[in-house]
């Protein structure tokens, strides 16, 4: 009954379990932390990052086996209390013989060897036969679903590469957008982004394997591109003039609701981290990159002010759960000359592909 009730929360209920008591939950913490720790001992760089994304789908599998072997012991159990009554060879005997017909019919194998000799052993029979090709569709089901919640996040996470950079910065997408029209498509993108937080909230709450997950490219994640969110929303509430100041608002609600479930979905409190993310006058950097731009932020002590409230009502949930999946916090300000993932490839790491250049060379034809 507990693996049947775990599988009914973790699979068919589209809502957050509260309950702390759980088989899946005791398993993801009980196999995340070592897993982590093992491979931050035994690697680094990207390939430490390839080998903690192997742990999402792979503990999936192990968690269905989990379930699946528990509920093979169970009706072993239940085949044990009635008596063994089995008609079994004679080199089966014992418990092994009742582990060995629950198995058979779980997954409905059928193959006759041993078989049920009483009623009550046959209603036993003909109940894990249903429950076990019951269970298996529920998997076959369960798995496209993930997938497909995976493909859609990953989608619109791909999509910063280009618009904010590799690691994603709140600088970068502002300036990005500072062209004629760039505030209207600002708007739309600051909208997109609050659809895409309110389907992360909805999917990983329903689904917290999925945080799992890991992007497959460098320097992306789910975090990373929440906290890029929130950080444009902030920058954009503290006061630049002539922004989306309302939509930023809306963005920024829900996508800071994302990030403060996600942490208690995990159990990991918010935390401070000892280095501030902007640095020792990085607002004064930050001020001044984007009024190189054209884009100026109120230059009071009230601006700086809300900024700072604002980053403390969801910065310290972006540290706890960046150490717990071990993933990296993007900065606020880009690196100089770093390009991004886009503009590379394997044969083009040192002479990366000159976005600006294209850009003015294509303007200069049009315009001629």
């Amino acid at each position: 009954m507990v693996v049947l009730w775990d599988g009914f929360e973790t699979i068919v209920l589209p809502r957050r379990v509260m309950r702390r008591l759980r088989l899946a939950r005791l398993f993801f913490r009980s196999t995340w932390s070592p897993w982590s720790f093992l491979a931050h001992a035994a690697c680094s760089g990207s390939r430490l990052d390839s080998v903690l994304g192997f742990y999402g789908p792979l503990s999936l599998l192990l968690l269905v086996c989990v379930w699946a072997a528990v509920l093979i012991f169970g009706f072993g159990l239940l085949y044990w209390a009635l008596g063994s009554s089995l008609a079994v060879p004679d080199q089966i005997g014992g418990f092994g013989a009742d582990l060995y017909m629950s198995g058979t019919t779980f997954f409905t194998l059928g193959l006759g060897d041993v078989r049920p000799v009483t009623f009550g052993a046959r209603v036993i029979t003909i109940i894990e036969a249903g429950m076990g090709f019951g269970f298996l569709a529920l998997v076959v089901a369960y798995l496209p679903a993930l997938n497909q919640s995976f493909s859609r996040r990953e989608a619109s996470i791909c999509r910063l590469d280009a618009r904010a950079g590799s690691p994603p910065t709140a600088v970068r997408m502002l300036e990005k957008h500072n062209h004629e029209g760039g505030m209207d498509e600002l708007r739309e993108q600051l909208s997109q982004w609050e659809q895409w937080s309110a389907e992360l909230l909805e999917s990983h709450l329903s689904y917290p394997v999925l945080a799992h997950y890991r992007s497959q490219h460098d320097n992306q994640s789910w975090l990373a591109a929440l906290t890029v969110v929130l950080d444009t929303s902030a920058v954009v509430l503290a006061g630049i003039e002539g922004v989306c100041t309302r939509q930023a608002e809306m963005t920024f609600a829900i996508a800071r609701h994302a990030i403060v479930d996600m942490a208690a979905v995990f159990n990991q409190p918010p935390r401070r981290c000892e280095k501030d993310r902007l640095g020792d006058g990085g607002l004064t950097r930050l001020r001044s990159m984007l009024e190189a731009v054209g884009l100026k932020l109120t230059e009071d002590d009230e601006a700086e002010r809300r900024l700072q409230r604002l980053r403390d009502s969801y910065e310290p949930y972006v540290y706890a759960l960046a150490r717990y999946f071990r993933l990296s916090v993007p900065p606020w300000i880009p690196a100089p000359g770093k390009p991004a993932d886009w503009e590379i490839s394997l044969w083009e790491q040192t002479t990366p592909f000159d976005s600006d250049a294209v850009r003015a060379e294509w303007e200069n034809h049009h315009f001629r």
